[in-house]
C-alpha cells in the first residue's frame, strides 16, 4: 500500500489530499496517515498542509522500495535486506549468508562500519551509501580479491565525474577518496561458502572534519549538487552485475584493459608493505590475477595483499 501511495505522490508532484488518496486506494484517511508516517520514517520527506494534503518533497531513500523501483538486474540486488541502523552491512550479510546469491544488504547508517585492516568507516545518516553484496561464486578462494577490483570499476562507471581507482579498494575523485570497498569470505576445504563485498560511497556529505577533509570527498562536494542515493545504488548494481558475470566466465581477461586505464596507481611511485618490510617502487601494471606489479630496486614483484600507498594520493597513508 505504501508503494501505491508513493506512486500517487510521485505522479502528481503537487499536493494531493488525503481524501483523494483514500478514494483512489479504497482505504480510510486514517490508514493513509499511518502509511505517510511510515514513509517518513523510511526517509521520505513529505510535507502536509491543512486543506491541501500531502506533497513529496524529497525521496532520497535507500529503502527496498526505492532501490528496486526500476532496477533491471537479473539477480544482483533482487533480494534486499534493509536496515535503518545496523552495526555493519558486511556483518549483517555474514549473519544471513543463507540468503540468495546476489542479495543486497543496505543501511541508512552504521555504527560499526569498517574498512581494510579494521579501520573505522564513517556512516552519517542520509548522506552516503552503505551496502554489501552476498555472493556465492564457484571460484577458488585465492581469486576472491579480484571481486574487489570489479567492484571498484563498477563504482567508477556508476558515479562518473572522472572517478578513478586507487588499487586495490579505493575510488577517488580529484585525489580524494570517495568510496571504499571491503571484501570478505568464508571458505572450507579450499571451497568458497560465500563472499561479502562491502561498498561505502560518500554521496551527499557537505563537509568532513579536519582530519578527513584532506583525503576524503563526496559527490556533493565535487559536483555542487545533491544526488539521489537509490539511483546511484541501482547504477552500481547494474554495472557490478555486468562485470561480475563477465568475471565468472573469463575472470579478468576482458576487464583488465579498462581497469588499468582507470587505475591511478599505475605509473606512480608507490610504497608497499611487502613481506613485513616497506619497499618503494614504481607501479607497472595489474597482473592477470589482479595483483599489482611493482618495479623495485630489488626487482619486479607482484603484490596481492598488504598495504599500498601512492605518492601524491592523499599522502602516504
Amino acid at each position: 500500500m505504501r508503494n501505491k501511495i508513493l506512486a500517487i505522490l510521485k505522479k502528481e508532484g503537487e499536493y494531493v489530499s488525503g481524501q483523494t488518496i483514500s478514494e483512489q486506494l479504497g482505504i480510510s484517511r486514517a490508514a493513509v496517515w499511518k502509511h505517510i508516517k511510515k514513509l517518513r520514517n523510511d526517509g521520505y520527506e513529505i510535507a502536509s498542509v491543512t486543506n491541501r494534503g500531502y506533497r513529496l518533497i524529497n525521496h532520497d531513500s535507500v529503502t527496498p522500495d526505492a532501490v528496486s523501483d526500476g532496477l533491471k538486474t537479473e539477480f544482483i540486488g533482487k533480494n534486499i535486506f534493509y536496515f535503518d541502523k545496523t552495526d555493519s552491512t558486511n556483518d549483517r550479510a555474514k549473519a544471513e549468508h543463507d540468503a540468495p546469491d546476489g542479495s543486497l544488504f543496505i543501511a541508512e547508517t552504521q555504527n560499526g562500519g569498517k574498512g581494510r585492516r579494521g579501520r573505522a568507516w564513517t556512516s552519517p545518516r542520509g548522506e552516503g551509501i552503505f551496502m554489501s553484496l552476498l555472493l556465492k561464486p564457484d571460484i577458488p578462494p585465492d581469486e576472491i580479491s579480484q571481486i574487489t577490483l570489479i567492484a571498484g570499476l563498477a563504482v567508477c562507471r556508476a558515479v562518473g565525474n572522472d572517478a578513478i581507482i586507487k588499487w586495490p579498494n579505493d575510488v577517488v575523485i580529484n585525489s580524494k577518496k570517495i568510496c571504499g570497498i571491503l571484501t570478505e569470505l568464508a571458505a572450507e576445504d579450499d571451497m568458497i561458502s560465500y563472499v561479502v563485498c562491502g561498498i561505502g560511497i560518500n554521496v551527499n556529505t557537505e563537509k568532513f572534519d579536519a582530519e578527513l577533509a584532506e583525503r576524503a570527498t563526496s559527490l556533493l562536494i565535487e559536483t555542487g549538487k545533491k544526488h539521489k542515493r537509490a539511483e546511484i545504488v541501482q547504477s552500481v548494481l547494474t554495472e557490478f552485475e555486468a562485470l561480475y558475470k563477465e568475471f565468472l566466465k573469463n575472470r579478468l581477461d576482458n576487464i583488465l584493459p579498462e581497469y588499468e586505464k582507470m587505475c591511478v596507481t599505475i605509473g606512480r611511485e608507490v610504497n608497499v608493505v611487502y613481506r613485513n618490510k616497506s619497499i618503494n617502487g614504481m607501479a607497472a601494471g595489474i597482473a592477470s590475477d589482479g595483483s599489482l606489479i611493482v618495479d623495485t630496486p630489488e626487482g619486479r614483484i607482484t603484490v596481492s595483499s598488504g598495504e599500498v600507498s601512492v605518492r601524491g594520493m592523499y599522502g602516504y597513508i
